[in-house]
């Protein structure tokens, strides 16, 4: 097999290709739209092998994962922790890739892995210290870009360690049936604790309690208190809020935390796209009810990731939790894909497939 493998990788290598790219015109105020990118032929290139002493390696680039954080990239602010993209050059992300040729003794032709890499067809990739070797299972690549990948990983470490979870915790979570939220829940559920999930479509709810086990959930759109909706699912109250949007749901989640709750805040998608982002009035409710409110990167925890892999990994083959995925064919899907992230149109975690390995 890898003696295959190999002669596919040969004939690519010293061919001259076009190379399709995804490049952002310029920086953005507001929701992203698809005109906000555009789909170039890039420079001609030549499959070359990678130049002696670069440690760099040249990949095929096969799934590229659409996330609500490239948004913060697509403008003109460098006080983040990642720095913005450049106008007219290519936009980057988590993707899964194929190696053709490689100058780093860690990578060798016909690889697979997973890290960093750009909005193409080919990638020459420098920066190989995020590079993650994908392992020959029985799992499907592309989850490394979702349940195996970042999004993933921010659900296990943002419950496990950020919301220190308890048997019969009450917990609820936004965005419930997104890349992170419809782990955050199965994992939450597997632990003992009741779970309530809120999403934006009348499918996406009947998907939570039908397909992920939540014990309940709600359309946020539909409720014009949010306030009584929480209520209505927690008389009790909230131990564990893990918060994927931030806004007026953060704002009433604060009414409705138990003493000494946890808080976990993950993702602001509700205000990422605001130029003036709308402030939150409970906050009072932290000191009221001893509440614990903390934000998190999923790079925080990365001692983690090796164990993460395995329990996730192994709780997926042994079917204990399962994982919704919204795959758009091509790379020009891409700006396409991207923006859906932002009406809520994506069905589970949005994946461009560039090519078929």
């Amino acid at each position: 097999m890898e003696k295959i493998e190999e002669e596919a990788v040969d004939q690519l290598l010293g061919k001259i290709v076009e190379n399709k790219q995804i490049i952002l015109k310029g920086y953005i105020e507001g929701i992203p739209k698809e005109s906000d990118m555009e789909l170039i032929i890039g420079k001609k290139l030549n499959l070359e092998k990678v130049p002696k002493g670069s440690n760099g390696l040249l990949v095929k680039n096969l799934y590229l994962s659409c996330d609500p954080f490239m948004r913060g990239r697509m403008r003109d602010f460098t006080g983040s922790y990642l720095p913005p993209f450049v106008p007219g050059e290519v936009i980057e992300g988590f993707g899964v890739s194929k190696v053709l040729d490689s100058d780093n003794p860690d990578f060798k032709p016909g690889d697979i892995i997973s890290g960093f890499t750009g909005w193409e067809e080919y990638s020459l990739i420098y920066n190989t210290e995020q590079l993650r070797k994908i392992q020959a299972d029985d799992m499907p690549l592309s989850y490394h870009v979702g349940l195996l990948g970042m999004p993933g990983f921010t659900a296990y470490a943002g419950f496990y360690e950020v919301c220190t979870p308890k048997r019969g915790d009450y917990v609820f979570v936004s965005a419930a049936s997104g890349a992170v939220g419809q782990l955050v829940g199965q994992l939450a559920k597997l632990h003992g604790c009741y779970v309530v999930g809120c999403a934006g479509t009348k499918q996406k709810v009947d998907i939570l309690k039908s397909k992920l086990g939540f014990d309940g959930a709600f359309n946020y759109k539909e409720e014009a208190d949010l306030d009584k909706a929480l209520k209505r699912h927690f008389p009790e109250g909230i131990d564990i809020y893990f918060d994927n949007v931030g806004g007026s749901i953060l704002d009433a989640a604060l009414l409705n935390m138990r003493i000494h709750g946890r808080i976990a805040i993950c993702g602001m998608v509700s205000q990422q796209s605001l130029s003036n982002p709308q402030g939150i009035h409970n906050l009072f409710q932290l000191i009221n009810k001893r509440v614990k409110m903390q934000g998190f990167l999923q790079s925080d925890y990365l001692h983690l990731f090796p164990r993460f892999l395995e329990d996730v990994t192994s709780l997926y083959k042994q079917r204990n939790i399962t994982y919704l995925e919204d795959m758009n064919e091509g790379l020009e899907s891409g700006p396409s894909a991207f923006v859906g992230l932002f009406s809520g149109r994506n069905m589970g975690k949005q994946v461009i497939r560039v090519a078929h390995h």
